[in-house]
């Protein structure tokens, strides 16, 4: 868990929080274990100053540079999905952003392996991890469409950018059991969530829900 505290007030504050976690519940998310980090995990740090009064609002919100921190129901969703059939070990995220899913991943998951392309946003969110005390996870500067192959397989991957279809890299990279959950889709309004499982000798495809992600883009910037 979070180690350093850091207590909001007014629209930052552990109520705002509840609220949040109040309504994920009325839109379907049941494992205690997502509800209890996503009630700790302070959002509005990981969001401009400026919008940290909107930081628990159930929204995406933007960080910079053409990219968004998703919304809380979806974060939390992917992440349910995720752990539905148990904790894995080691898993890697595709596409740091904020950091937020890393936060949350890292409060649940022993070995959380992260890569984004942006340096930017790679610097700031491996600051802030490290402030609040989640050195198990590790922050990569990197396309994330490639994985991070040195460290495979992977007993699961979540991507939160769009691929129009699934990189063969990352399915490469999942261990046969293992789980990816992955928006797929050309354009934000014809996204669907997968949730993919890597047989002995196939990918098994489960829709989740209908959702709207920025693209995931290829090379480093």
């Amino acid at each position: 868990m979070i180690q350093k505290r850091v207590a909001g007030i007014g629209m930052t504050s552990q109520r705002t929080r509840d609220r949040l976690v109040q309504r994920l519940k009325e839109e379907g998310i049941h494992d205690e274990r997502v509800l209890r980090v996503m009630r700790s995990t302070p959002r509005h740090l990981f969001v401009d100053e400026a919008l940290s009064s909107r930081a628990y609002e159930d929204t995406a919100l933007p960080i910079g540079h053409g990219q968004t921190i998703s919304q809380p129901y979806i974060v939390a969703l992917m992440t349910q999905a995720l752990i539905a059939d148990g904790i894995p070990r080691k898993v890697l995220e595709v596409g740091t952003g904020s950091g937020y899913q890393a936060a949350v991943l890292a409060q649940l998951i022993p070995r959380v392996y992260s890569v984004e392309r942006i340096r930017v946003l790679h610097d700031r969110s491996r600051t802030l991890l490290r402030e609040l005390g989640l050195n198990n996870a590790q922050l990569y500067y990197s396309d994330g469409s490639w994985g991070l192959r040195q460290f495979s397989p992977f007993d699961a991957i979540i991507v939160t950018a769009a691929p129009e279809v699934v990189p063969e890299a990352l399915l490469q990279q999942l261990a046969v059991g293992g789980k990816m959950i992955i928006p797929v889709g050309k354009g934000h309004d014809v996204q669907k969530l997968l949730k993919i499982t890597r047989t002995e000798n196939q990918y098994e495809q489960q829709w989740l829900e209908t959702v709207s992600f920025v693209p995931l883009c290829s090379g480093e910037d």
